[in-house]
């Protein structure tokens, strides 16, 4: 029996466990008031001019940027806090040694004394939403619970929400419980925990969208990659995309590389001058989740989960993704870029050069060129400032976005951000040593996680901060999915990143990476041949397309050479990282270190 009886929006739903909920939850928040999110125009038209009146949105200049709008965070709030991140199960063998863990009883205890109250004065907005299409077999429904207009205008463009996901749900349909307070953004009451055992996400005391947005990272991903292990099929952080050939045969790759290390700019990339002879067209189903299931064929097809893009702005303009600048042009949100007086935006690496004057993203006036007092540039856009926008805007889009059955895939690439020691491209030799590969990458620290930049993190799969339960059983449900394909998707790593002993990179990137990804789906159907090294199959350098680039034969032989000594110093270092897992890590990608590190010796 509850008491506390706030203002309430009444709920098209006959959902007795959902209504229960709610009511259980805003007992605990005590919000003067609950809004229903019903996903109409109307109630978006109204949500924006609250939120702007609030002062939490800015509108911005609606002739040059209609339907877009400005949002800064608190400047403790900028990124994905890894470290105030758990998963809460039973036991502790359950998260395993790479996530931080909690204890459900003690996680809901604590957090529950941060959200009790945490509303008053404030509105409730419950957000009934579907990660992938409506009634999708692939699909999963949440509810999130949330005091920030803010999140329910992101999670209006990130995923399919209103009334239409509650009638999909019914009367008694599954879906995660997810709760979401800014409370008083006191980092010392910051918590995002994930209760897979309970399909339960609370995140209290961040407003920064990687920890409140909770159909993302932590229900696609943390929740979902749980879910996966129990239901037999693969929660991905990996981007999607086809490749389309002048016949109109259409090929999909799915890639993970660590957040803010090109996932974006390799989905929406459009074909160089120097392959538009050839007629090649790219499609965007997805930027950064993927979504797997073995069909009835005996292949593996994906989907995106999401519907919009969460993508890093700074480095962003029209030579590294034109796409994403065209989709970014109306009904999007920035967050904690620099804003100019005309009411535009800015952000370093964009298109336009600095302005003379704006105010930078902790809301202080700001020149270029200007200091702190250590004498370090200010920067007008924070490092990992963002933009939020639909996918159907992309020009690239595919029209299997929305297709209930996804997308087969023929190639997964795994890839990261190393100046040394991988090359180019890759293909492993089976898909077992694939798994190994995807096991033991590694990328240089960027500014969309906590930490120092430029540091070496090793990151299987590009999923360290996003696998709901043990690593090492993680690895075992990719070898256990691999036993159960009929037709096996082969297995590659890329490095745009290798530079040069001046500090120069070797490969364009950009545009030019269709040049590997042609390499790539010629390796799947095999027509091409390649060279066998230690660690896999790497092109012979008459087999890349290269024309219309600039590269020479030594800087072409520089980026497919494999330097054993700094293989064998990387061997060590895979070495220190599987034995974190201990007795737990699958016995095959033991051997498969071990292989390779005979190859490398001999």
């Amino acid at each position: 029996m509850f008491f506390y009886s706030p203002k309430e929006t009444k709920p098209d739903t006959k959902h007795l466990e959902l209504m229960r909920w709610v009511r259980e939850m805003a007992s605990l928040c005590r919000p003067d008031r609950i809004v229903w999110i019903d996903g109409s125009e109307e109630e978006k038209k109204r949500l924006e001019d609250e939120a702007v009146a609030a002062g939490e949105i800015v509108r911005l200049n609606q002739e040059k940027l209609p339907g877009c709008f400005y949002h800064r965070t608190a400047v403790n709030d900028v990124a994905r806090t890894e470290h105030l991140t758990y998963i809460c199960t039973r036991k502790k063998e359950g998260a395993g040694p790479t996530n931080n863990w909690m204890l459900p009883k003690e996680a809901y205890k604590k957090a529950g004394s941060y959200f009790r109250g945490a509303m008053r004065g404030r509105t409730m907005y419950v957000i009934p939403f579907s990660m992938g299409p409506v009634g999708s077999p692939f699909s999963k429904v949440g509810v999130e619970l949330t005091d920030s207009i803010y999140v329910v205008l992101n999670m209006r463009i990130m995923t399919r929400i209103g009334q239409k996901v509650l009638d999909y749900l019914g009367p008694e349909g599954d879906f995660t419980k997810c709760l979401h307070s800014k409370a008083d953004l006191d980092i010392e009451k910051r918590l995002i925990l994930h209760f897979p055992e309970d399909n339960t996400i609370w995140s209290v005391g961040s407003g920064y969208g990687g920890n409140v947005l909770l159909g993302k990272k932590c229900l696609s991903l943390r929740i979902a990659s749980y879910l996966a292990k129990q239901e037999g099929w693969l929660a991905e952080h990996m981007l999607i995309m086809g490749i389309e050939e002048p016949n109109g045969h259409v090929e999909y790759v799915a890639a993970a590389f660590p957040s803010a290390c090109g996932k974006t700019n390799l989905a929406m990339l459009i074909p160089p001058d120097g392959l538009k002879v050839k007629g090649y067209k790219i499609w965007t189903v997805g930027d950064d989740i993927a979504w797997m299931r073995i069909d009835t064929d005996g292949a593996l097809w994906a989907i995106n989960p999401e519907s919009g893009f969460f993508g890093v702005a700074p480095g962003t303009n029209s030579k590294s993704n034109p796409s994403a600048m065209a989709t970014i042009k109306k009904n999007t949100i920035f967050t904690n870029v620099l804003l100019k007086k005309d009411f535009t935006v800015w952000w370093e690496d964009g298109d336009e050069p600095a302005p003379s004057e704006g105010i930078d993203w902790q809301g202080k006036p700001w020149k270029p060129g200007a200091k702190n007092e250590k004498g370090e540039i200010i920067k007008g856009a924070h490092p990992n400032s963002r933009f939020t926008t639909p996918a159907s805007q992309c020009p690239s889009i595919s029209f299997r976005l929305e297709h209930h059955h996804g997308v087969p895939i023929s190639a997964i690439i795994f890839g990261g951000r190393r100046q040394h020691v991988a090359p180019l491209v890759y293909e492993s030799f089976s898909w077992q040593h694939g798994v190994y590969v995807g096991a033991t990458m590694a990328s240089e620290r960027t500014a969309a996680q906590f930490g120092k930049e430029g540091e070496v993190r090793r990151d299987p799969m590009a999923m360290l901060p996003f696998c709901g339960y043990n690593m090492a059983d993680y690895f075992q449900h990719w070898l256990d999915i691999g036993g159960r394909l009929q037709k096996k998707p082969k297995i590659f790593h890329v490095n745009w990143f290798r530079m040069d002993e001046n500090g120069k990179f070797l490969w364009p990137g950009f545009g030019e990476n269709l040049r590997i990804l042609e390499w790539i789906l010629s390796r799947c159907n095999n027509s091409v041949d390649a060279a066998k090294t230690p660690i896999g199959y790497v092109p012979l350098p008459e087999s890349l397309d290269m024309t219309g680039l600039n590269l020479s034969k030594e800087a072409i032989k520089k980026l497919i050479e494999i330097d054993r000594f700094e293989w064998l110093q990387e061997m060590e270092s895979q070495k220190e990282f599987l034995k974190i897992l201990g007795d737990d890590l699958p016995e095959q990608i033991w051997q498969e270190w071990e292989a390779q590190n005979k190859r490398l010796a001999e």
